[in-house]
């Protein structure tokens, strides 16, 4: 019908009304649907001629238009949330205004593009997969606990703030985001202590191969390495140069940066009321789409694993010989006292004979090497 003006629609329906044509003679004459005929003979019987001018398409209610005061609720929410997303934002406002009937969230995506509040994604690079790592099935909370220190940075009146951020790996429940001046194992492990006296032990833990989760060590063993295998907590690292096995840590790392430490505190008290505050809200306010926009924290549970108050000694099975390790590193062997590894000082290693003067070493369920008792000069072969 836009097609055509009022004049060519009162001159089609002319004829019809002057019964010299019939509505389906005058349809294949001007290529019109006898439909749209009689639309026009209908308004003109109800309007006359004015009942042919032009008429708007828009509807003539708008069901799901947003409201002054939902508007300024969304937005402000928006202001105070940058990285929450229309569907986060419905389901926070849903759960807070439950007998307002929020629009849906395509609808909030629109608002908040035209209040320029909402920035265009960056086209990222396509890079290759990188092969997903052997990891344990993490199927209910403390499965598994994602270890990492995000990036550090300068604060306002000098010194470095590290931030140690430890996630559970189901229920996406922040359990530490806590800044160090330094990523050192005797700086990082009270804050693990604290935890598993509150949370209880995980089943296994996740981290990169960086310090002082990992060294460059044998079997990659560091203290705090140790410290959770003499736990009995599993120990998993990622593949080197490879975040995305850690994804879902990575992406709270990114919301963390945004909302906790751009820009940075003054001083590392501050800071920690910061983090502290992005943590409580993480947890307990922004909802989470894998759990059905459910919070964090309405879906964690603590381990049933309690801490048993000291780090126990590692326990080996009968046949297994046991040897304690100098605090230097060094191990006594026959004709030699061979180097197993700072983060080994003073542990207790089990060696396995394997026959022939072969002796297969571990610590724990960690396999370190062979040790040959006839050229003990070549001291740890095969070493993991």
């Amino acid at each position: 019908m836009e097609f055509f003006t009022q004049r060519e629609r009162l001159r089609a329906i002319q004829p019809i009304l002057e019964h010299t044509t019939t509505v389906t003679a005058a349809s294949e004459q001007l290529g019109v649907s006898r439909k749209t005929l009689h639309t026009w003979l209908r308004r003109y019987q109800e309007g006359g001629v004015a009942g042919l001018a032009d008429r708007s398409s828009a509807p003539l209610t708008t069901p799901h238009a947003v409201s002054i005061e939902q508007a300024a609720e969304i937005i402000a929410l928006r202001c105070q949330h940058p990285t929450w997303g229309p569907k986060k934002l419905r389901a926070w406002l849903a759960r807070k205004y439950p007998r307002t009937a929020w629009p849906v969230p395509s609808t909030m995506g629109d608002l908040l593009r035209r209040r320029g509040l909402v920035r265009t994604p960056r086209r990222r690079a396509a890079y290759p997969k990188t092969p997903r790592a052997a990891f344990k099935p993490a199927l209910q909370p403390n499965d598994t606990w994602c270890l990492d220190f995000k990036g550090h940075f300068a604060l306002g009146r000098g010194g470095r703030c590290h931030p140690l951020t430890v996630q559970d790996l189901v229920s996406r429940f922040l359990l530490a985001a806590f800044g160090l001046p330094a990523e050192r194992d005797a700086l990082a492990w009270p804050v693990f202590e604290r935890l598993f006296r509150e949370r209880g032990l995980p089943a296994t833990v996740r981290h990169d191969n960086g310090g002082p989760f990992a060294s460059t060590g044998i079997a990659g063993l560091s203290r705090l390495g140790v410290r959770f295998l003499r736990l009995g907590i599993h120990v998993e690292r990622t593949t080197p140069a490879s975040p995305a096995q850690n994804g879902k840590l990575e992406r709270m790392h990114r919301v963390l940066k945004l909302e906790a430490t751009s820009p940075p505190a003054d001083t590392m008290a501050a800071q920690q009321v910061a983090l502290d505050r992005f943590r409580r809200e993480y947890n307990e306010e922004r909802p989470h789409e894998a759990h059905g926009m459910q919070t964090p924290a309405s879906v964690y549970r603590p381990s049933p694993r309690p801490y048993p108050g000291r780090v126990p000694e590692i326990e080996y099975p009968t046949g297994v010989e046991v040897r304690r390790v100098y605090p230097t590193g060094h191990l006594k062997w026959p004709g030699a006292a061979i180097f197993i590894g700072i983060a080994l000082g003073s542990e207790l290693v089990g060696l396995l004979p394997l026959g022939d003067g072969l002796h297969e070493m571990r610590f724990g369920p960690v396999f370190l090497g062979v040790l040959d008792e006839r050229r003990p000069e070549d001291g740890l072969i095969r070493h993991g």
